[in-house]
């Protein structure tokens, strides 16, 4: 009996020896070679894993990093939305290169269809889910095109950058705490939230400007469904000096590479379906005096000339009085 147990005892051992070197030899053969570099670029990221970076978490964007500085020697195009520049400026420290700057990006919601201006038609049912909703009915308003307001760019939200607005039922970007990960947009069945620049030109201040729709329903259509929808007049279109808008399937495009925020086409929309930043809406009410007061004084104009016009025959048909003759 004792034997027995000796000898089970002994080929377990065996048995064990035989598989670790066999893990030994199998963990030499595919040995992964990792630069230390990525060690080290992973700790400056600040581990949001976010996937705005469009890698899987830091760990791929630093190893995305370490690629492009052996490739290329270059960063550009790789940026971390949550770091942003001081971040990038780490990294390229760490890898020898210079830092370039990236301009900064921010969440904009592409509907404007509050409340009041797109009444419900439908009530929705199911699952608390834009995803749900989009995959089952076309949603509870008359516009198939605009948000649904269930809020799942809320959840998708790991910075608290989010929130649907109770009083408009339309989602709110808060601009401070947004640092454009993109994971709002991707959770958007509907496709109305996009990364734009923050500011048009190279400012300080955000001097951005965007249409606040993507309905490509005909105007008439598009206006019935929401009183705040682009009607695709193109009016925008013709004002813009810098050829930055496009008018295609019924909706205007900013395009904000080109685009620098006169302000023009704002002032020009008839639907309000154009929107700015601050900086820009002080210039656009300027540009909406200055043309009430052009349009005054051409009234003015014409309410004159139509009066004297209006005065000259009369002045015509008035009877002459002869002069007195000599001895009257």
């Amino acid at each position: 009996m004792t034997n027995e147990i000796l000898i089970a005892l002994g080929a377990l051992g065996a048995l064990g020896l035989l598989a670790s070197l066999l893990l030994c030899l199998v963990a030499k053969k595919f040995n992964v070679f990792e630069d230390p570099r990525v060690g080290q670029v992973e700790e400056v990221l600040p581990g949001a894993n976010c996937g705005g970076c469009g890698f899987p978490g830091c760990h791929g964007m630093a190893d995305a990093c370490v690629k492009a500085k052996d490739a290329a020697n270059s960063l550009e195009g790789l940026l971390c939305p949550v770091g942003g520049n001081e971040v990038m400026g780490k990294v390229a420290g760490i890898l020898g290169l210079e830092a370039g700057a990236a301009e900064p990006k921010v969440a904009v919601v592409r509907c404007n269809g509050n409340i009041c201006a797109r009444p419900k038609v439908a009530v929705f049912d199911g699952a608390k889910s834009c995803a749900v909703a989009a995959a089952t009915f076309a949603g509870e308003t008359g516009c198939a095109f605009g948000c649904l307001g269930l809020g799942d760019c809320v959840k998708a939200c790991q910075f608290d950058a989010i929130r649907i607005n109770p009083e408009t039922g339309l989602p709110e970007v808060d601009e401070e705490k947004c640092v454009a990960c993109g994971a709002c947009a991707k959770a958007c069945p509907k496709f109305v939230i996009e990364l734009r620049k923050k500011s048009a030109m190279k400012s300080p201040m955000p001097k951005r400007v965007w249409v606040d729709c993507i309905n490509k329903d005909k105007g008439a259509a598009a206006r019935k469904a929401c009183q705040n929808a682009c009607i695709g007049c193109g009016k925008c279109q013709k004002v813009c000096k810098f050829e930055a808008i496009t008018v295609e399937n019924n909706v205007a495009f900013i395009d904000n590479e080109k685009c620098k925020a006169c302000g023009m086409c704002v002032s020009e929309c008839p639907t309000g379906a154009i929107h700015a930043t601050e900086p820009v809406m002080i210039v656009v009410e300027k540009l909406k005096a200055k043309k009430e007061a052009e349009k005054k004084a051409a009234a003015e104009a014409a309410a004159a000339a139509k009066a004297a016009a209006e005065a000259a025959p009369k002045a015509e048909a008035a009877p002459q009085t002869e002069a007195p003759k000599a001895g009257e």
